[in-house]
């Protein structure tokens, strides 16, 4: 009696655990029709790309570019911005494929969702959230010490004078009460609706790019070309011309490439940061007129153009005067003081503003939608999802994100919070890119009613024991099948980890493997050859023939690419950023396991009675098809 009421709380156990375990990995399913929405569908595709450029190309250009030549990669800075965008563009093309596939509010959320799985979907808008929050309270900051110098610092010293915060290391020196009224100036702007605020973005946009035109072509007008290839003899006569020699950077080989291929690596991996922020295009699949065309185009063409003007910007910057003696706190006007052209430095100063602007709309446009997707789906609360009803904006959840930015700008000095931020936009690159292979190789499938859906849990159960070896190089059919999704789906997965502890392994043990360590050369040819013939059996697979508007090319190899590059990128995260990232974590983790897992609109679905009539949409749940004995 007791061993069978034992088995009986081990059966009751092990139903419980796996019922629970299912309710993480469960999987959203979208309507088919991309008309279904609350917000109002206003912006075209100039407002997208302009949303994306005012975005991603702005404090990075004016003050990034200077730092990263003067002390990593000298004139060949202009090689760093060219990896950083292709590297970009490896994520760019995933987030392209699937705003024409999922053309929906809620960016890599919402991507994840319908992928990979509700508690990744959680953790990727959570990791967002914070992206978001930071970027717009850091850019504020910058905003306000950029006006700040240009008033001769009156408002800082005026404040430190009178309400000076005594807290080191934890927060600012001063409140900062211009950054906090700047946020919620712009609040106020993005609740009145997404077309005004996207008139505003076009226009500083535009004001932007003509001050980078300007830029661009004085550099070429008035630089030397002799400053790509300097000497030690020119460093010499640089340092004895000058009475302060402190501010003067190293001169390294000299040359074009002064810091060797190791320093353009490393600008690179700096630069790559400068293209964060095209992806708050994703976000506007329930804004945009023609999501599914608008969206693949507005990030091609918004990257495109960034590119293109910090290719521009860094030529010019060292062209216009020796690397080693840029001031990487304001490039521009030293450059421009350089060269005798002293009164440029207003203009630059007007553009400086502006992309500053564009650049907080851009941080702060995306934030709130993000909220409204979860919370629409009730992983956040539920109250964050309402939509005024005459402007047609998510007004609670641009409220409440926005008092939060203001709040921590006010407060909080960020440039520790720097590499906090750029975990949650690469973790969602990462996981865009995983979820872009998984789909490719699914199949289309429908919602049936129960007697269909246990016809095809059968199928299902029938494939899946006739699988062979030779089935995974050589599949039996021409296009996707539960079976070959299935396949793609625990082959992604271990792709996933063996991509980790690759760049692990590069990361923390480069010296042993560059000194020809023979343990450790023969644990990366191994992790090598286990990743190419794990790459070779996804390649080998029957991919979705479905007609697109736009679809990444060279499936599996390019998102297998990207998601390397951005694991690397996050493994060079000091200690203190990935502990200040568990604490987020555990904030967000606690607010799903105590609301999100029980009010989630997948939660609710599972309670109801199953429908009686067949529902035309799309069914992207691959929990059925992954649950299966291979």
């Amino acid at each position: 009696m007791i061993t069978a009421s034992s088995s009986i709380l081990t059966t009751m156990s092990c139903q419980a655990l796996q019922r629970f375990g299912q309710k993480l990995l469960r999987r959203r399913m979208l309507d088919s029709s991309t008309t279904d929405t609350r917000l109002a569908r206003c912006l075209n595709t100039l407002d997208l790309v302009a949303l994306g450029v005012g975005s991603t190309l702005g404090a990075g250009v004016y003050v990034l570019a200077g730092g990263v030549a003067k002390e990593k990669a000298g004139p060949a800075i202009v090689i760093c911005f060219l990896v950083a965008a292709l590297s970009s563009l490896l994520a760019g093309l995933c987030y392209a494929e699937f705003g024409a596939r999922v053309p929906h509010s809620g960016s890599a959320y919402l991507y994840s969702y319908v992928t990979v799985g509700e508690l990744w979907a959680f953790t990727t808008g959570w990791n967002l959230i914070l992206s978001y929050v930071l970027g717009t309270a850091s850019v504020a900051r910058a905003w306000s010490s950029t006006f700040d110098n240009l008033v001769g610092n009156y408002i800082s010293q005026t404040l430190k004078g009178t309400i000076a915060l005594h807290v080191p290391n934890v927060l600012a020196e001063y409140p900062d009460f211009f950054a906090m009224g700047l946020v919620l100036l712009l609040t106020g702007l993005l609740a009145l609706g997404a077309s005004e605020s996207a008139l505003v973005t076009k226009v500083f946009t535009g004001v932007n790019l003509l001050v980078l035109g300007f830029v661009i072509i004085s550099g070429f007008i008035k630089g030397d070309l002799q400053n790509w290839k300097l000497t030690g003899e020119d460093y010499e006569l640089t340092k004895a011309g000058l009475n302060d020699t402190t501010s003067l950077g190293p001169l390294g080989a000299g040359g074009f490439m002064p810091f060797g291929f190791e320093g353009i690596l490393r600008g690179a991996a700096t630069c790559f940061y400068a293209f964060v922020g095209f992806d708050c295009i994703a976000t506007t699949g329930e804004e945009a007129r023609n999501p599914q065309r608008s969206i693949p185009m507005g990030i091609v063409i918004s990257l495109s153009v960034c590119f293109l003007a910090y290719f521009g910007v860094s030529s010019a910057l060292t062209l216009l005067m020796p690397y080693y003696q840029l001031q990487p706190e304001s490039p521009m006007p030293e450059a421009f003081l350089h060269v005798g052209w002293a009164p440029a430095r207003y203009l630059v100063a007007v553009g400086s503003l502006c992309a500053l602007s564009t650049s907080l709309l851009g941080s702060m446009f995306p934030m709130p939608r993000v909220i409204y997707a979860m919370a629409e789906d009730g992983l956040l609360f539920r109250v964050l999802a309402r939509v005024h009803s005459g402007t047609y904006t998510p007004i609670l959840a641009t409220v409440v994100s926005g008092i939060i930015a203001a709040f921590m700008a006010f407060l909080f000095k960020l440039t520790d919070l720097v590499d906090l931020m750029s975990i949650g936009t690469l973790l969602a690159y990462s996981l865009v890119s995983i979820c872009v292979l998984i789909l490719r190789y699914q199949p289309d499938q429908k919602i049936k009613t129960e007697e269909e859906e246990m016809e095809i849990e059968e199928e299902q159960t029938d494939e899946a024991e006739k699988l062979t070896l030779q089935d995974l190089f050589c599949p039996p059919n021409s296009i996707p099948t539960p079976l070959s999704g299935q396949i793609v789906y625990v082959c992604s997965s271990l792709l996933a980890v063996l991509l980790t502890l690759l760049c692990l392994v590069l990361n923390h043990w480069t010296v042993p493997l560059l000194s020809g360590d023979a343990v450790w050369v023969t644990v990366v040819v191994l992790l090598l050859l286990l990743i190419t013939g794990i790459t070779g059996v996804v390649w080998r697979q029957p991919q979705n023939p479905a007609s697109l508007h736009f679809k990444v090319p060279v499936v599996p190899f390019l998102p297998l690419v990207s998601i390397f590059v951005n694991i690397y990128l996050m493994m060079q995260m000091s200690a203190g950023t990935w502990a200040r990232f568990g604490v987020w974590m555990l904030i967000g983790f606690t607010i799903y396991f105590g609301y999100g897992i029980r009010h989630s609109v997948e939660e609710v679905k599972s309670r109801k009675p199953p429908p009686k009539t067949t529902a035309q949409v799309i069914d992207l749940d691959l929990t059925s098809s992954c649950i299966q004995p291979i």
